[in-house]
Parts: C-alpha cells; sequence; structure tokens
C-alpha cells in the first residue's frame, strides 16, 4: 500500500539515492543534480518548495520535489520510483497526489523538465494534460530536452 507523506530529514538519503538510481540508469548525475540532493532542504523546502516521499508499506520507494519558481508556478522535479517497485502506479499516484497538492495551493502552473528517451513518463505525463512548450535556453540540466506545463 502506497502513502505520501512530507519530505523529513530522516528521508534525506532516500531522496538522494532514489535520484541518483534512475539518473545513473539513463543519464549521468550533473552538477545541479549534487547541488540539488545534496542540500534539499535549504535549496527546495527553505525557499518554499516541497518534497513528499511515496511509502510502500514504510519503506521509501519513490519521491519528487515541487520546486518554487514565483508564487503561482512551480517545477516538479526530482521524481523516482525504485527500479523494484516500477508497474505498481507508484509514479502516476504520486503524480496526482502533486497534481492535487498544487491545486488545492491554487497554484496556476506545474512545469517539469523532462528527456525525450523517458519515453514511458512523458506519456504519462501527456495522459494528465500536460503540453509541451518551447524549451529555454542555457538549461540547468544537459539531459533535458522537453518542457511540459500542466494549467491548474
Amino acid at each position: 500500500m502506497l502513502s505520501i507523506v512530507p519530505y523529513e530529514p530522516k528521508y534525506t538519503q532516500n531522496f538522494r539515492d532514489l535520484n541518483i538510481a534512475w539518473i545513473t540508469e539513463y543519464f549521468k548525475v550533473e552538477t545541479k543534480d549534487k547541488e540539488l540532493l545534496n542540500h534539499s532542504q535549504s535549496i527546495i523546502i527553505d525557499k518554499g518548495g516541497y518534497i513528499f516521499m511515496g511509502l510502500w508499506n514504510n519503506e521509501p520507494v519513490g519521491c519528487f520535489a515541487l520546486i518554487k519558481k514565483t508564487d503561482n508556478r512551480f517545477e516538479l522535479g526530482k521524481m523516482a520510483v525504485n527500479k523494484k517497485h516500477h508497474g505498481l502506479q507508484i509514479g502516476q499516484k504520486m503524480l496526482t497526489y502533486a497534481i492535487n497538492f498544487s491545486k488545492n495551493k491554487k497554484w496556476k502552473t506545474l512545469e517539469l523538465y523532462s528527456s525525450t528517451k523517458l519515453d514511458t513518463a512523458l506519456h504519462i505525463y501527456k495522459k494528465f494534460g500536460f503540453k509541451n512548450v518551447p524549451l529555454e535556453d542555457n538549461l540547468e540540466y544537459l539531459r533535458s530536452d522537453i518542457k511540459m506545463e500542466l494549467t491548474l
């Protein structure tokens, strides 16, 4: 059974490990990843963002962050699910939670950056109503080659 809980410092290593695992499977860990994962409290939470953990039978198996861009715009990032738990729709349940949380906060837009290599993730984002939008120049991650937004 999945429960989604707010980040606590006891989950710091889980948040880091879950993200490093998926990033290294498809890409390489970049400077911005290290910065966010090693200082998630100060860079994400202390600046008005949120981190949530997905617990499967109380074991941390998934995570995501909502990173503040402006008062009404947040970035969905650092979403990861332990490979052993793929196929249980944990990512979709966390995405539903993130969207509902964002709507309850009365935010206007959720944005995300991804890669066209991640077919399954992109399919799910589209199914949830995210639309492709133009990418900015000088992105923080080399792997980001697609940007999507959801108007809440």
